[in-house]
C-alpha cells in the first residue's frame, strides 16, 4: 500500500488536525519498532500493546514456557507496552504476566485495569494486582468497561476514583485512565466528568468508523483535552455470530493498518503465537499512516456491512460484557 504521513486530517478540522499529527507522530528511540507520547503523561509507548488476555490463554493452551518466550520475544522486538485486567482468565493473567515479568519489570510500561466502581471493591483489585504481578506500582491503571451510561457517576459517586487517587499518591500508580466497548456517548461522559485522564482505551477498526463511531466522536474529544488514546478490538472483536453473513474483504492487515493510522497512542493486540506477533511487528517497523486513496478504498469495503453492528457485537449486544459488570448492574449472569 502507498502511504502518507498524516491520516485524514480534514476528518478532524484544523486545530484537531495539528493535535492529530501530534497524537501520531513517531519515535523509534532505537528499541525496534515506533513510539508515541501517551498523551499529557508524555511517557512514549511502543505502538502495539501486548494483550495480557491472549497470553494468558496461550498460557493456558500451550504451555508457561512457550507464553514467556512468547511474552519475551515481543519485549525483545520493542513491544514494551503491556496490557492486562484484574478480570482476565480469574487472575491468572496477572499471575503469568507477573512471571514474564520477573527480570524485565524496568522494561515494560504495564498497564492494568481494575473491575472495581466502589471503594472496597477498587481496592481489592489493586491489591491484588500488585501481589499477582509481584511489582510495587502500576505504571496506568484503568477503570475497566465503562459500558453502561451510570458507570460514570459510579466511579466519581462510589468511592472507585478516590481509591485511584489515593494510590497514586502512594506510588502504587503512576496514571489513571479508563476503558469502555459500549457507545461513544458513554466515553464522552467520563471524558466531561472534570477529571484529567491519562488515557481512554476503546474500539478502532474500519467498522467502526461507520457505527457508534469511537474514532469519529470520541478520539478527537480526547485530542483536545490531551488524553491519551487507545484502541482495541481492531479487527472487530471476536468471532461473528455464524448465522449473520458476510461478505466482506476487509482483511487483518487492513484493520491493523487502519487501526495505526487513527491518532491512537498505541492499540493492543492480542497475540497466542510468536508468529502473530512478529507479523504485527513487522508491519509496524517503520510504520506510516494510509494514504487518503488507501483508506477510502478500506472504506469502501467496510461500510456495505458496518451499519447495522454485525461486526462489532460488543457494541450492539452484551455478549462481550464481563459476568462481572453484568451482575454487579443487575443483569443475569
Amino acid at each position: 500500500m502507498a502511504t502518507s504521513t498524516i491520516p485524514h486530517p480534514a476528518a478532524f478540522g484544523s486545530g484537531l488536525g495539528a493535535l492529530a499529527a501530534q497524537a501520531i507522530a513517531q519515535d523509534d528511540q532505537g528499541r525496534g519498532i515506533p513510539t508515541r507520547r501517551l498523551g499529557r503523561t508524555d511517557e512514549q509507548v511502543s505502538i502495539l500493546c501486548l494483550g495480557g488476555a491472549h497470553l494468558g490463554r496461550a498460557a493456558m493452551d500451550d504451555g508457561e514456557p512457550a507464553a514467556l518466550k512468547l511474552a519475551h520475544a515481543a519485549l525483545d522486538n520493542g513491544v514494551f507496552f503491556w496490557d492486562n485486567a484484574w478480570a482476565y482468565h480469574e487472575g491468572y493473567a496477572e499471575e503469568f504476566m507477573g512471571k514474564a515479568l520477573k527480570g524485565h519489570r524496568e522494561k515494560v510500561f504495564l498497564m492494568t485495569k481494575n473491575s472495581g466502581r466502589d471503594e472496597k471493591f477498587a481496592r481489592q483489585c489493586l491489591d491484588d494486582s500488585l501481589k499477582r504481578m509481584q511489582t510495587d506500582y502500576i505504571d496506568l491503571w484503568q477503570f475497566h468497561e465503562i459500558n453502561y451510561d451510570n458507570d460514570p457517576d459510579w466511579v466519581f459517586d462510589r468511592g472507585g476514583l478516590k481509591v485511584a487517587l489515593e494510590a497514586q499518591q502512594a506510588g502504587k500508580v503512576r496514571y489513571i485512565g479508563f476503558t469502555g466497548h459500549k457507545h461513544p456517548r458513554i466515553h464522552l461522559s467520563m471524558l466531561a466528568k472534570g477529571y484529567e485522564w491519562a488515557s481512554s482505551q476503546m474500539p478502532i477498526n474500519p467498522m467502526d468508523y461507520f457505527y457508534r463511531s469511537f474514532q469519529r466522536e470520541v478520539v478527537p474529544a480526547c485530542l483536545a483535552k490531551d488524553v491519551g488514546a487507545i484502541g482495541m478490538k481492531c479487527l472487530g472483536g471476536g468471532p461473528r455470530v455464524a448465522e449473520i453473513p458476510s461478505t466482506t474483504e476487509v482483511t487483518a492487515e487492513m484493520c491493523v493498518r487502519w487501526a495505526l493510522s487513527v491518532p491512537v497512542a498505541s492499540i493492543v493486540r492480542g497475540y497466542l503465537t510468536t508468529e502473530q506477533l512478529m507479523a504485527d511487528v513487522e508491519l509496524a517497523r517503520g510504520f506510516r499512516p494510509l494514504s487518503d486513496k488507501d483508506r477510502e478504498e478500506i472504506q469502501a469495503l467496510a461500510q456495505p456491512e458496518a451499519g447495522d453492528g454485525r461486526h462489532e457485537h460488543f457494541k450492539s449486544t452484551q455478549r462481550y460484557d464481563s459476568s462481572i459488570y453484568r451482575e454487579m448492574h443487575g443483569f443475569s449472569v
